[in-house]
């Protein structure tokens, strides 16, 4: 067992590395899935935050913003974090092998994989879910069994070296939670007074247990549709793992 003098001295050794961290974008993610996280981490000390995708062209997000990656996937450097946003977009990356072998090897060798969303979803894709415990948004936390992992309906979750949040604004905790164990609380701590991340929402309906039964009642019509393609190839995939899930 390392005693303390040996943990406070490996904190300073880790907390003066320079950190390489990478956000892959597709199109049709969600931008706040990426943007958010990417407001905390582009701001830790001694650290270089990597654009990436597929290809170098803009990418739009699902509301038309564009994004401009940095790199290819072929170009990216070992990360010591991997991020990984959601979005209606995943349906184009669930089955992407390219997109997933790159998943799966930069994992291999990250200190911590961060999903935001059903990014998790992706994550189980390539295989990273199996075992652990994990989130994502409330309308798809049904489909994380399908790739073997264990729902724990909580906005942040944290096994070992993965961390999954739930819906879009929770990439923001959870980058803060990540950020300490990065850094330290006090940088942690310094980067939301930065942002002044202090949320006040003007209504309680950011989960389905809270919202006007009218409310939820609109937005699960919305998903309807999308939920249905979804489940289908969280099917698919499962049966590619073995895995047997009876909704």
């Amino acid at each position: 067992m390392i005693d303390a003098p040996a943990r406070e001295k490996l904190k300073r050794v880790l907390e003066d590395q320079h950190l390489h961290i990478g956000g892959i974008i597709f199109p049709e993610l969600d931008q706040v899935d990426f943007t958010g996280p990417f407001e905390v981490f582009s701001r830790l000390p001694n650290t270089t935050f990597h654009v990436i995708a597929k290809t170098p062209e803009p990418i739009r997000d699902v509301k038309g913003l564009v994004l401009t990656p940095q790199m290819t996937l072929d170009d990216a450097p070992d990360l010591d974090v991997l991020c990984v946003p959601g979005g209606v977009g995943i349906r184009n990356v669930l089955e992407d092998e390219q997109v997933l072998e790159f998943i799966q090897a930069k994992a291999d060798k990250a200190r911590y994989v961060f999903s935001v969303c059903t990014g998790a979803l992706v994550c189980g894709a390539a295989g990273l879910l199996r075992g652990c415990r994990a989130t994502t948004h409330w309308a798809s936390f049904h489909l994380l069994p399908y790739f073997g992992a264990i729902p724990v309906d909580h906005r942040v979750v944290i096994d070992q070296d993965l961390i999954t949040t739930a819906g879009v604004t929770a990439g923001i905790d959870g980058a803060l939670r990540l950020a300490a164990l990065l850094r330290g609380d006090a940088a942690a701590q310094q980067i939301q007074l930065e942002m002044e991340y202090a949320p006040q929402p003007p209504f309680h309906s950011g989960r389905p247990e809270t919202a006007p039964r009218d409310v939820l009642s609109a937005v699960r019509a919305d998903y309807a549709k999308l939920l249905e393609e979804r489940k289908a190839v969280a099917e698919r995939i499962g049966r590619k793992f073995g895995i047997v899930h009876h909704a």
